[in-house]
């Protein structure tokens, strides 16, 4: 993205202009706030007619107006065994809040995977019934002491005087009585079984569900979704489609979308970065495009305009119910809801 700076070091250090915007009298450069060397931007400055030369100002080198763009904050300079390099600061008030946003969004994305995997540890400690988990046993190599110590194996007494009494029992009882009482046991055994298999799938089911939540939780650079409510911003198309209100029919490669318009009925073919979300009044259904709670239908219950973002009440999914703040803007849209019918 090309910038317009003009680099005019003036004879006093409180007329200096550089580096500032100016519409005119003015070089272009890809630089931007890339790290590049003094010498570079030197040249391309002085191929302007009219610029001021070096031995015009109170700076009788490149190296000491280089340290003084440090010095005063203008740019970052340091020193190699190439020579200086300086990288610009860009202080636009508009550059400051996007990349505030982008660490805001940053922040909400570690703070949703937390509360993810605290959800995760929960859900494996009931599904353990509140047992700690158990240690493994730690197997030893079986050694003598000494050669002449025997080995000696004592088996359990219970098993055998069991044995006994059951076939005891069983000349006492008869065959039916032992048949009966064997078609008991084995109706009761599943009974229990199917339970303890239940409640332990369950629990799988929900830990595999907020697994897929968590891979969900590393934010797309696509957002596009059949059916929602979206905004043309782009004017290379005209007036007549700037800042016009469409629907969103279908996506093909992720970022690409086919909109019909609203008020026309116009069908185009549109990028991603041609379209905003559209945010509805509170009260109305919208949709999440983003983040932990991707593709999942919500209420909007309020706007914070100071944070741009929103809170939600999630109305679909097994989370239906969960009230969420901090949704940012462009996160969600508006359902298309009734428009889908009179734009279809």
């Amino acid at each position: 993205m090309a910038s317009n700076v003009t680099a005019c070091p003036s004879p006093t250090r409180d007329n200096c202009c550089w580096p500032r915007r100016t519409p005119t009298r003015s070089w272009t450069t890809s630089h931007r706030t890339k790290r590049v060397q003094n010498n570079i931007v030197y040249n391309e400055y002085i191929n302007d007619r009219e610029h001021v030369h070096m031995n015009s100002t109170q700076w009788e080198t490149l190296t000491e107006f280089t340290k003084w763009l440090g010095k005063e904050g203008f740019c970052k300079v340091d020193e190699t065994p190439k020579g200086w390099y300086i990288q610009y600061i860009d202080r636009d008030p508009e550059t400051i809040r996007r990349q505030e946003e982008l660490e805001r969004k940053k922040k909400q994305d570690l703070d949703d995977q937390e509360r993810s995997a605290k959800f995760i540890e929960e859900q494996v400690r009931r599904g353990q019934g509140g047992r700690e988990p158990e240690e493994a046993p730690v197997f030893t190599e079986l050694k003598r002491e000494s050669e002449e110590e025997k080995i000696t194996f004592n088996l359990a007494k219970g098993s055998c005087s069991s044995a006994d009494g059951l076939s005891k029992a069983s000349v006492a009882l008869g065959p039916s009585a032992l048949k009966a009482a064997g078609s008991g046991k084995r109706k009761d055994a599943p009974s229990t079984s199917e339970a303890k298999e239940k409640k332990k799938k369950s629990a799988l089911d929900e830990i595999m569900e907020m697994e897929e939540q968590k891979k969900r939780s590393v934010r797309a650079d696509h957002w596009l979704h059949p059916g929602i409510v979206i905004k043309v911003v782009t004017k290379r198309l005209g007036e007549k489609y700037h800042k016009k209100k469409g629907v969103i029919k279908e996506v093909q490669d992720k970022y690409t979308a086919v909109v019909k318009m609203i008020d026309t009925g116009d069908k185009l073919k549109l990028d991603q970065s041609h379209l905003e979300t559209v945010i509805p009044a509170p009260g109305k259904r919208v949709l999440v495009l983003n983040g932990v709670y991707r593709d999942t239908e919500a209420l909007l219950d309020s706007i914070d305009e100071r944070k741009f973002s929103a809170t939600l009440t999630l109305d679909s999914g097994r989370m239906k119910g969960r009230r969420v703040d901090g949704i940012a803007y462009e996160d969600f849209s508006k359902i298309a809801g009734s428009i889908m019918t009179s734009v279809t």
